[in-house]
């Protein structure tokens, strides 16, 4: 597939003036055509450095390494006229290459040469460091979409901590790549913390209450290990001990002494008037204290334990409501249960004295309490602390501290991978950097010394000459051009009588003016523009000429198609030189345009082709190409002016009926054999179809005779031309309807052939 090749200007984007966001992609070669008024010379203005007043808003899009300071640019327009003739006399100079200059101007296009092929290598090093720094944004690219896939839920998770570095992606990235200390974190305790750290509103809460102090209970403890008995000799005492009744008299008798009123519980007999002096003689004093002992463990057992567990359950009431407090409450009832049963052990002692009992240890139960409970009270620290604005705003801190240092945990590898891509391709593009400025300092260098050789050779006498000349043969005799005396480099205009020049007709002083601009594109203002890269815009040339004024300028037009041509192919080239990089040519001239543009569609990779039209006072630029008939997937360009005859062969190639087909044949044969060739009707028969009619039958392998039918439709074709030479009622003014229109084109191609014009043919056939 064939693409149209880009210039020193890539992209022109045009707003202002009648246009608006109007995109135009250049090629090397570009014909504007559109009537007065559409627009064409905004085109010429916005690309013209001297028409500072304009204003429009406009973009260019220079080649990749390019500036606009790479080239001269040399437009052609009304303004140029203005600006180079506002006094006759003083047309500056343009320096060209004079006769005497030939072996300078070898070392010149040596050098050029040089600079040239400087400037292609500098170019493919511009074009390599852009690759290279393409490809680095691409390791960013892959980086920050990992980096931001990776992070996805701890960022949503977090988002608050987030507030700066969610779009775009890449500030995120960078942030990432600025990263020190990663770290893990348990996200669950993170969690609870930005909870409690971006919560709206903050209500404080009471700490929990720790376990209470339990030293007291230790004095008693040991004589629920011991067997307590009395240690009594009195009869009564033996008597008890035989019966092993020791603690159920001691316990019948403090249940029921007050109750019995003197009388024994059991026989309701009389109880003997010093019954409790018996009974207290059972019981040594050892035996009372360990009793008396036992009783008030009892008390403070029951008082501190139970106390205990009242302060644990009063944690429970209004807690804090993020506090995870099943554990707790499971241990507590735990710890209850365990009291509750120890309790009853004591009681179980106290009952019998003299049975052994060991109660099961809290210890474990309290310390697992307390170690909750400290917990609990650090969270409820923290939460009650950010009813302060400074803490909260510190505890924020905090938090999103740890969320970034988990972000940089989790992206560590792609951190270390980017990095490592980003350092070789950092020194890659170091490398070419410094390639591109040595490049471009041979570049100077080479372009000084053809600066140089250029003074030495450059001369306006030459340019005079051929401006001379060219004046001449185009019929202008009344005056001509000499270097002004005293002004080294300028120009006056001089009529017969050495009288300087003045009033010009408008077509003279556009002529003139065009002639002058065209040296200039070949040579400069400078000396040191000769060989300079050109950018060149030619407005509307040829206004008010006469037609040999307009020929000369078509001319001359396309000989700088063609040194722009030159840039990509010198092939069968008429012309030397490729300084014009690219060429703008902009006209509402039909004539002019067909001049300059023939023989120029068919090259689609170097030249464009566009129509300017303007409705309801807003311009449109419309890039003329069509897809080939041919090849239906390529595109081509067409010219959007046409002359009539240029009209009829695109009619010819696109029509499909045949009676359309034959009108169509008969004003192309009448036009070129009759008013161009100058062919009578009867002329061409004989030459056609009695001289070479061979050429018309169609013959098998045998060379016997086998169809007539393209021999009958050169006859038909033929007649309608012939017919005010034999009259139209011959016989001969007939069509012979051939469904497959084919066979028309190919008649009428074997009539040119016959008639030795088979290259008009090929070539409108390809226009």
């Amino acid at each position: 597939m064939i693409i149209k090749e880009k210039s020193a200007i890539e992209k022109l984007v045009l707003n202002g003036a009648t246009f608006e966001n109007q995109s135009v992609e250049p090629t090397l070669i570009n014909f504007f055509y559109g009537n007065n008024g559409t627009g064409k010379s905004t085109i010429a203005r916005i690309i013209d450095p001297h028409d500072t007043e304009f204003g429009a808003d406009f973009d260019f899009t220079w080649q990749r390494g390019k500036t606009a300071g790479d080239y001269s640019l040399l437009i052609y327009n009304d303004r140029f006229v203005k600006r180079n003739f506002q006094d006759y006399g003083n047309l500056k100079g343009v320096y060209t290459i004079g006769e005497e200059g030939a072996a300078k101007q070898k070392e010149v296009a040596l050098k050029t040469a040089e600079r040239a092929e400087q400037d292609r290598i500098n170019s493919e090093k511009n074009t390599e460091k852009g690759t290279k720094e393409t490809e680095r944004e691409g390791f960013f690219t892959e980086f920050q979409k990992s980096c931001w896939d990776k992070t996805k839920a701890i960022r949503e998770g977090f988002d608050a901590t987030q507030e700066g570095f969610k779009r775009p992606i890449s500030k995120f990235a960078n942030k990432v790549l600025e990263g020190v200390n990663p770290q893990e974190h348990d996200l669950g305790e993170l969690g609870s913390l930005y909870e409690i750290a971006y919560a709206k509103s903050v209500e404080t809460y009471q700490e929990f209450q720790a376990t209470s102090d339990i030293s007291k209970l230790r004095g008693g403890n040991e004589l629920l290990a011991q067997s307590i008995t009395s240690s009594s000799n009195t009869d009564f005492a033996k008597f008890i001990k035989a019966l092993n009744a020791t603690d159920w008299v001691r316990q019948g008798h403090e249940r029921y002494t007050e109750a019995a009123d003197g009388c024994c519980p059991y026989c309701q007999q009389e109880l003997p008037e010093n019954f409790d002096e018996q009974i207290a003689s059972c019981f040594d004093k050892q035996y009372q204290e360990d009793i008396a002992a036992l009783r008030q463990f009892h008390t403070d057992y029951v008082s501190v334990m139970r106390g205990l567990i009242q302060v644990l359950n009063a944690n429970l009431q209004n807690p804090y409501p993020k506090l995870e407090l099943d554990g707790y409450k499971s241990t507590l009832a735990l710890l209850e249960k365990t009291i509750e049963a120890n309790i009853s052990l004591i009681d179980s002692k106290l009952k019998e004295p003299s049975i052994e009992v060991t109660l099961e240890s809290v210890k474990a139960l309290r310390e697992n309490l307390k170690e909750m409970i400290d917990g609990f009270n650090e969270q409820i620290r923290a939460n009650n602390a950010l009813s302060d604005p400074k803490a909260k705003r510190q505890m924020q801190n905090e938090v999103t501290e740890k969320v970034w240092q988990h972000i940089y945990f989790v992206c560590q590898a792609d951190v270390t991978a980017y990095k490592t891509k980003k350092k070789k391709a950092d020194g890659e593009i170091t490398a070419l950097m410094q390639l591109i400025e040595s490049g471009k300092k041979a570049s100077r260098d080479l372009s000084d010394n053809i600066t140089e050789l250029n003074k030495q050779i450059a001369s306006i006498a030459p340019t005079i000459d051929k401006i001379n000349i060219l004046l001449r043969d185009s019929g202008f005799q009344g005056f001509w051009l000499r270097e002004k005396t005293g002004h080294v480099g300028a120009y006056e205009i001089v009529r017969k009588g050495d009288v300087v020049a003045s009033g010009l007709s408008e077509g003279e002083r556009n002529f003139i003016a065009f002639l002058y601009f065209y040296h200039l594109v070949k040579g400069g203002h400078e000396e040191k523009e000769i060989n300079n890269d050109k950018i060149v815009v030619i407005d509307d040339p040829v206004s008010s000429m006469d037609s040999g004024a307009l020929f000369i300028v078509s001319t001359l037009v396309r000989e700088m198609v063609n040194i722009c041509c030159n840039n990509l192919d010198t092939f069968g080239s008429q012309v030397e030189g490729d300084y014009i990089k690219q060429i703008f040519i902009l006209t509402h001239n039909v004539y002019f345009h067909r001049e300059v543009t023939y023989n120029q569609v068919k090259h689609f990779d170097r030249v464009s082709f566009y129509m300017v039209n303007k409705a309801d006072n807003i311009s449109t630029i419309r890039l003329c190409t069509r897809y080939s008939k041919d090849a239906a997937a390529t595109l081509e360009n067409y010219n959007p002016v046409q002359n009539s005859y240029a009209a009829l062969w695109r009619e010819f190639k696109e029509v499909d009926t045949s009676l359309s087909m034959m009108n169509v044949v008969r004003r192309i044969l009448e036009y070129y054999f009759m008013q161009l060739c100058g062919y009578d009707g009867v002329d061409i028969r004989k030459r056609v179809l009695d001289e070479q009619k061979e050429k018309f039958y169609e013959f098998d392998e045998d060379g016997k005779l086998v169809g007539t039918d393209r021999y009958n439709l050169a006859s038909s074709m033929l007649a309608y031309i012939n017919a005010t030479s034999i009259g139209v009622s011959d016989g001969l003014n007939y069509v012979e309807d051939f469904t497959d229109v084919e066979i028309y084109r190919n008649v009428l191609k074997l009539i040119f052939e016959t008639m030795s014009q088979e290259q008009h043919y090929n070539m409108m056939m390809s226009a």
